[in-house]
Formats: C-alpha cells, structure tokens, sequence
C-alpha cells in the first residue's frame, strides 16, 4: 500500500502550530512571571507577621479584619498564637450570645466608649462593638472556618469555655441572630443603614451605635456573610441535627436574598430595604447605587451566576471610570450625596462614601479568580499592585486621585491581596 507523507516544511509548520501556547498558557506564564506579584506577596507576609492588630493606628484586634487576612496570617506566625486571639473572642462572648466587633488589653482601651464590653472570661481584656453592623458573628465564624481548614486543628472546636465548646457557642451566636437581628417579613438579617459594608450610620446619634434615630435595614453584605459563615458552620459541624439545620437556614436566606435585594432588570443589588422610614433625600435614588463590596461578598457566597458576575464585573470597571477613582475597590458609585452623612464622609469618594478600598476590591480580584475569570482580575488588580508598591504599604483606603489615606499598614489590605496572589499562582501552576 502506497504511503502518504507530509513534506517536512509542511510537517514542521503543523508541529510548530501545535506546540504554540494557548491564551491560558501564556497568561499563566505572564503571572508566574510578574515580579510585582512576588514584591507584593513578600511585603504583604512582612506586615501579617507582625500581629493580629487590625494595622498600624490600630491596636485592637478585629474579627472582621483578621477574618480577611487567618489565611496568610496562618502561614507566617505560630498557630498557637492565632488560636489564642480566636478563642479571647469567645472568651469575651456576652451573656445574651452576641460576640463582640473586636477588643483590646485594657491598659489599651483609650477611647470613649460608653458601652464597653466585659467578660470575668477575659479578665485582661476589653471588648467594643459598633452595633449599627451585623457582621461580628458571622465574620468569626468564618475565622474560626478559614482556621480549621487552614491548620487542621479541630481541636479549637472543643475547647471549653465557661462550660461551652466553641462550638456550642458558634451556634448560639446563630441563634442570637436569629432572635436579635432578624426580619421575619423577609427572613433575612437587618441591621442599621450605612454605606454597603461600612460600619458608619447617618443621622443623629454617635455614628457607630444602633439607637433610637437608626434606620433600620436590611442590605446583600450582611446576609451573604451570614450565608457563608453558615456553610462553614455546615463544615465543621458532626452533628446531623445542626448541619441541617444550617443548610435549611443557608438556602432560605439565599432564595431570599434573590427574592428581595436582587434587582433583575439593573442586574445589581439593590442597597437597602428599609423596615421603616429611610433618610434618603427626596429627588435622590438609592436604588442606583451599585455597592461593589457588599457584591464581591454575595459572590462569595454563592449568589450569583457566571453570567451575572460577568455582569456586575462590568458595571464595577465602568463604575471606576466615571468616578475617577483607581481601582474596583471603589466602595459604591455614584456616591451617596453630600450631607447624607456627618464628618469626612458628608462628602463624595471620602471613607466608605465611595473610597476605594483594597480590603474589598481584593475580594472581587479572588472571586473572579475562583469563577474563571482570571485575564479580568489580572488587569482589574494592577493598580491595586501598584499602589502598594509605589507608596510602600498597604493603606486602608484611597481617596480621589489615588490619595493613600488611614492606616499604612492596613492588615486587611494585605490579606485581601496575598489571598489574591495565591490564587493566581495556584491557577498558573495548574495552567502554564
């Protein structure tokens, strides 16, 4: 039988072709090859090793914060010591089974507060809490989540205190929720109206405290945090009874938040649903606002399509470019208007009035990562990168023009960021 054979130029071309790299493996090859990522990485692990602080200005220890960088944070101090900052949180537990935003040493505790929170289980320590929030709960159990997965240590899960596992207590803290924060109109978890994820009210009234001048409201942030912190509760659970009772709960606020804050026709959330009267200015419309922190974490959480994150990820990229600001860390646009709130943020792209906050705009960069959407998060992270770089640290927040502002080493900022950092190199290993 007669062999047919390529001539070898043309042979040559069709393995030529062949061998050429994909889009994916050249990305892959362009990430592992950044060094940016790796000076970024290397600073990022330099400022997590030095505490569980929230950052310099800061000497308490938060549970929001330190639930956004446990990961790196694992990997750079001893465990011992990070188990030992989790378990002053359930030390300091109150009576009623809500936990505290954060606490510091006592000799430390220098502000006025005049609702400090004690515990005869931390006899050394304060705690303090900004109660227009309903995060608290739900941001540590998801730290105690992220430290069981990280180190294997389940052992955390029962140690006793006061008579309690922590365990016991991570489900009591559900339950005070439930009691305490919850609207069964709409079977979701309200707390006071602030701007996305912050936790500053407007009105009269010490800015941070739930009271009787609050508006009252329920928004996507604090209930895809409560959605994720049930799926780790789902994980670390041995008990049939509790792991159903998580998953029910889990999947009724997900239907539920679809059904009432998600705004089909503008394919964004909407960022209230107020209980009662609402301190928008007439002529104003709330619903416009896109909130970019309070979507990075309902992603997070399971709540939207591919098609969807595609979306929002586009509204967030054009956000920044009709605001002027660097980055998708951008809190909300357009801004809330000026006087809404007191103090700085009375004006536009001031604090979480529209600052650009990598704390938050990092969480979007690994949940576009996560959803396969890296070319996107690669170019949406560059002047995230190179912020940090050219100021030498890692600020909680950007004003307009790029402004660096609060805290220069802001912990969150470099968890945010390091997480994002893994991730794109786990994704390069796996593609290049």
């Amino acid at each position: 039988m007669k062999q047919h054979y390529l001539p070898l130029f043309l042979l040559a071309g069709a393995m030529t072709a062949c061998q050429q790299p994909s889009s994916q493996q050249r990305l892959a090859q362009t990430l592992l090859n950044d060094s940016t990522l790796h000076q970024v990485d290397s600073l990022a692990r330099s400022v997590l090793s030095g505490g569980f602080n929230a950052g310099s200005g800061y000497s308490q220890v938060w549970a929001r914060d330190l639930n956004s960088f446990i990961e790196t944070a694992c990997e750079v101090n001893d465990p011992a010591s990070i188990r030992g900052a989790i378990l002053v949180f359930f030390r300091l537990q109150q009576p009623n089974d809500e936990m505290v935003d954060g606490y510091v040493l006592k000799p430390d505790f220098t502000w006025y507060d005049d609702t400090p929170y004690y515990s005869d289980n931390a006899p050394d320590h304060v705690g303090f809490k900004n109660t227009v929030e309903t995060d608290q709960e739900t941001s540590l159990i998801q730290l105690v989540g992220k430290y069981v997965c990280k180190t294997g240590d389940r052992s955390i899960l029962n140690e006793d205190i006061a008579g309690r596992t922590v365990m016991q207590r991570m489900d009591a803290m559900v339950d005070y929720l439930l009691r305490e924060r919850w609207s069964e109109k709409y079977g979701l978890l309200w707390g006071a109206m602030t701007a996305d994820w912050g936790d500053v009210q407007p009105g009269e009234g010490f800015p941070c405290d739930l009271n009787e001048h609050s508006f009252r409201s329920i928004d996507v942030y604090d209930n895809a945090m409560l959605i994720i912190a049930l799926r780790e509760l789902e994980g670390m659970s041995r008990e049939e009874a509790l792991t159903t009772k998580y998953k029910q709960l889990r999947e009724s606020v997900t239907t539920n938040v679809r059904k009432h804050l998600w705004d089909e026709e503008r394919q964004k959330f909407i960022p209230h649903l107020y209980l009662d009267e609402s301190p928008i200015p007439d002529g104003f419309d709330e619903n416009q606002i896109h909130y970019h922190g309070g979507t990075a974490v309902a992603i997070e959480a399971g709540l939207l399509s591919s098609d969807e994150i595609a979306t929002v990820n586009r509204q967030m990229v054009e956000n920044v470019r009709l605001s002027g600001m660097p980055s998708i860390g951008l809190t909300l646009y357009p801004p809330y208007p000026d006087g809404l709130f007191s103090g700085g943020m009375k004006e536009a792209y001031v604090y979480q009035n529209g600052g650009d906050w990598t704390w938050f705009g990092g969480r979007m960069i690994q949940q576009l990562i996560v959803n396969g959407k890296v070319e996107e998060a690669y170019a949406e992270v560059r002047p995230m990168l190179d912020r940090v770089i050219t100021n030498k640290g890692f600020y909680e927040w950007y004003g307009k023009g790029g402004v660096p502002s609060g805290s220069g080493h802001f912990k969150g900022s470099a968890g945010t960021l390091a997480k994002a950092i893994a991730l794109f190199r786990e994704w390069a290993e796996q593609n290049k």
